[in-house]
């Protein structure tokens, strides 16, 4: 009988380890399938509160149960996520007084205009008060409101942040965005001083996408966080606040100019409003999908890594036109990401990590991230216990390439990790520019972020549609692939294709899951970057 002497144990011993270190291989086969059916017509869009949404849930829940997947501590697939739903009405209106003249916008085209209210019915008379970008940063020492009493009034809001200047050059994140830019924080901070309302002033380059993107959501049924909201929030088109500006005696480009010094004060502008709204308003319950692998290691298994991709689209939505309806399949944003994380933990069940890992499928990300939120609220493991939030929206699907997305990792030390797997894998990091879109803060990490944990999109350039991908082959139709999706972006165009290369796709999960597994074996708890806001928050 032939024995093993002590050092040959030790190094099989070893390899052994090695190998339970390393994330296992993602097939190409299953992420196809699951992107082809969550894309199909037959989920309709995966639509929030909606019959394909309801059959998208169902389908990735028995999907993790038949992976091997771990539930929720209840034993269920299932996280329940509630909030309010709210559609227009025809009927609804508004219209301005400015000096002598009354004028009369036209919805979907010169206004967008929704309540948060959660009522059925209302009428709004208030006047209109410019705030600048309606920014309260005291770490930028920038303060929009001043000690200005805002409760019943609409404010007229520029969006994005206030820009840097020669002096500043840095100010709010130099030329990148914060989430002080976003048409949420805007809307929050009206909600929250107590104005009427809000109405934010619409420019593709200030907003980073054009109008028909505010336009889909308000045409569409709207969804908010239960409780007190604005009573009403919207957009003005550029074209028509400069008209109405001009018709009370203002210019836009004059206030924008005032709204971009330190010293800036709200303005009352003479004009007034009046809103009639007629609202469909439902309660509704929708739900994230929730699966572990737990860990191996007995010391560290209470610590979890989570990946999270949301399930959701924009649905189906009648035509005002009366023809047939139409289906935003969402099969790059997100059924992509979703058909990921199901072939990432077909993997991952056959090779557990020393820390858990959480497969988290979010609900709602499309009508504001409500399904990352209530997870937040309510982890499966305590957040003081959550390494990171690796997060898929809008995936690759134009063949491999030669570096891998990271944009927003540089906030913390997941930017070194990522650096090393890529390394692992023959990869570069893509070349890091400038957040001019606002792309961190448009996804469901940001919610992990804003609750102190660190996260990022992985692969954020087909999300932002800038195109940023050194290519393998075919660099120039594959990048102008990338770069059209823009346009595709939020529109029954973004629609599944059986000719797409994958190959990419893939490699996307793949770096994102050995990224996992780094994370997941390693030493130390990642960490934000010194001086990082989000590092602030105690979780």
């Amino acid at each position: 009988m032939q024995t093993t002497s002590p050092i040959a144990a030790a190094l099989l011993l070893a390899a052994a380890c090695a190998s339970a270190q390393q994330a296992p291989a993602v097939q190409e086969a299953p992420l196809r399938a699951h992107l082809a059916f969550l894309a199909d017509d037959l989920l309709e869009g995966r639509g929030t509160g909606q019959r394909g949404g309801e059959l998208a849930v169902r389908y990735l829940e028995t999907q993790a149960a038949a992976l091997g997947l771990q539930p929720l501590a209840n034993g269920q697939y299932r996280q329940p996520v509630t909030f309010q739903g709210t559609r227009l009405l025809p009927g609804s209106s508004i219209r301005f007084s400015a000096g002598p003249a009354t004028l009369a916008p036209r919805l979907g085209q010169d206004v967008l205009i929704g309540t948060a209210s959660g009522r059925p019915e209302l009428v709004l008379e208030a006047p209109l008060l410019f705030v600048g970008y309606g920014v309260s940063a005291p770490e930028e020492r920038w303060d929009d409101y001043k000690d200005a009493d805002v409760r019943g009034k609409l404010l007229l809001m520029l969006v994005n942040d206030p820009p840097p200047t020669a002096d500043e050059p840095q100010r709010f994140a130099g030329q990148a965005y914060t989430y002080y830019g976003r048409w949420t924080y805007k809307f929050e901070q009206a909600a929250r001083r107590g104005a009427a309302g809000a109405l934010l002033i619409h420019t593709d380059a200030s907003a980073a996408y054009g109008w028909h993107v505010p336009a889909t959501s308000f045409a569409l049924e709207r969804f908010h966080a239960r409780g007190a909201g604005n009573q009403l929030e919207g957009w003005l088109s550029e074209d028509y606040a400069r008209l109405l500006l001009q018709e009370a005696g203002w210019s836009l480009d004059a206030l924008r100019a005032a709204a971009e010094r330190r010293d800036f004060r709200p303005l009352a502008l003479n004009i007034g409003a009046r809103a009639e709204l007629h609202s469909h308003v439902r309660q509704l319950e929708q739900f994230n999908v929730v699966g572990i692998v737990p860990g191996s290691d007995p010391r560290l298994q209470h610590q979890a890594l989570v990946y999270s991709a949301h399930w959701d689209h924009l649905g189906r939505a009648d035509d005002p036109a009366g023809g047939a309806p139409r289906i935003f399949n969402g099969a790059i944003d997100n059924a992509s990401g979703s058909a990921a994380l199901l072939a990432m933990a077909s993997a991952a069940v056959r090779r557990p990590a020393r820390r858990a890992q959480v497969f988290l499928w979010t609900a709602a990300e499309e009508v504001g991230m409500h399904g990352a939120a209530a997870y937040v609220a309510q982890p499966a493991f305590p957040l003081k216990d959550t390494l990171a939030d690796l997060n898929l929206d809008s995936m690759n699907f134009a063949g491999r390439t030669r570096d891998i997305g990271v944009a927003g990792a540089e906030r913390s030390t997941l930017y070194a990790s990522a650096a090393k797997v890529a390394r692992q894998m023959g990869l570069t990091l893509a070349p890091a520019v400038p957040d001019l879109s606002g792309a961190y803060f448009r996804a469901d990490h940001v919610q992990f972020a804003r609750a102190g944990v660190p996260a990022f999109n992985v692969g954020a350039a087909v999300f932002s549609g800038d195109g940023h991908f050194a290519f393998v082959q075919a660099q120039e139709a594959a990048a102008a692939q990338i770069a059209a999706f823009k346009g595709d972006y939020h529109t029954p165009r973004d629609t599944y294709h059986a000719a797409w290369d994958l190959a990419g796709m893939l490699q996307q999960a793949q770096f994102t899951l050995n990224l996992g597994y780094a994370l997941a074996n390693g030493r130390a708890m990642p960490r934000w970057r010194a001086g990082e806001p989000f590092g602030q928050v105690a979780r």
